[in-house]
């Protein structure tokens, strides 16, 4: 079976072209334009900062000469021709690992449990008042702007050196964090439970409880776990402030140029790293199925 295709006039089809030319035109324009912008403002932010890729191309050198450098041992042996002396002090290493992942582990769990009392009164379809949403809102965004390491450092001024000042800077900012992405899972929960609990006189305590959080607390639980993971990153840096941890004899061994020490500790972390994402996510897997463990 044929089928006609009908041809418009050549007067009109070219009035179709030319229509069509500068539809082309004009959005080659934009596009040529926004890149434009684009890499201008990519210079003058480079300027801004300070970027000379002359300098970078001169001294690449020395960043690669340092990573030969944490690879040798005192005597100009690689690191990993005698481990025994690369890992020296392998049990005051891993006592300190220890201590960071504690660190992480009581902050990242302080901070779940506050972020959890207030995300119900930041999220738009839960909070009872709109003057406390917008305070707890601002307190949130003042958890996770400040960086946790400025707030080791204050609170290494306030209490002295040690753990519990790694301890609350980490509890602070996962306050923070963990409250705006709780918040944004509760704002996209299935409303009709909590109007079906509300509809038999229960309190507004009530209603998070039986209505909100059988919907979200798997949610809840997957972010807490890769908080815990980030936050374990995180209190090995603290350490150089002197919030405990194994970040403070890190600092130590670049300060003095222990160059081996510098890269057992750096090896240490890394492996402590990858063996908590793997926990992780073996644990989210178990808990909540094989798409929250991808």
């Amino acid at each position: 079976m044929t089928v006609a295709v009908s041809m418009l006039p050549e007067q009109q089809l070219a009035v179709l072209n030319i229509a069509y030319r500068k539809a082309v035109a004009r959005k080659r324009l934009r596009l040529a334009l926004a890149t434009a912008v684009f890499f201008a403002a990519l210079v003058v932010a480079a300027l801004g900062a300070e970027v000379n890729l002359g300098t970078f191309i001169a001294k690449i050198g020395n960043f690669v000469s340092y990573f030969d450098r944490i690879a040798t041992l005192e005597g100009g042996a690689r690191v990993w021709s005698d481990p025994g002396e690369w890992f020296w002090g392998w049990q005051k290493w891993l006592s300190l690992l220890g201590e960071t992942i504690l660190i992480s582990y009581v902050g990242t769990l302080a901070g779940a449990i506050l972020a959890f009392a207030l995300n119900f009164l930041t999220a738009e379809n839960t909070s009872p008042a709109p003057w406390l949403r917008f305070a707890v809102r601002r307190l949130m965004e003042f958890c996770r702007t400040v960086p946790d390491i400025v707030f080791a450092l204050i609170f290494v001024i306030a209490f002295g050196l040690g753990p519990m000042a790694g301890v609350l800077a980490i509890m602070i900012h996962s306050v923070g964090a963990l409250g705006k992405l709780y918040s944004e899972i509760v704002e996209n929960v299935d409303m009709k439970p909590v109007e079906g609990v509300r509809s038999t006189g229960a309190s507004w305590l009530s209603c998070m409880r039986f209505a909100v959080v059988p919907q979200v607390a798997a949610g809840f639980a997957s972010y807490t776990l890769l908080r815990f993971e980030i936050n374990v990153r995180g209190a090995s840096v603290m350490g150089f402030v002197g919030a405990g941890g194994i970040g403070q004899e890190l600092v130590v061994a670049v300060r003095k140029f222990y160059y081996s020490d510098v890269s057992a500790i750096l090896l240490m972390i890394i492996i402590s790293v990858f063996v908590i994402d793997i926990g992780t996510g073996w644990a989210r897997g178990r808990l909540f199925g094989k798409e929250a463990r991808a």
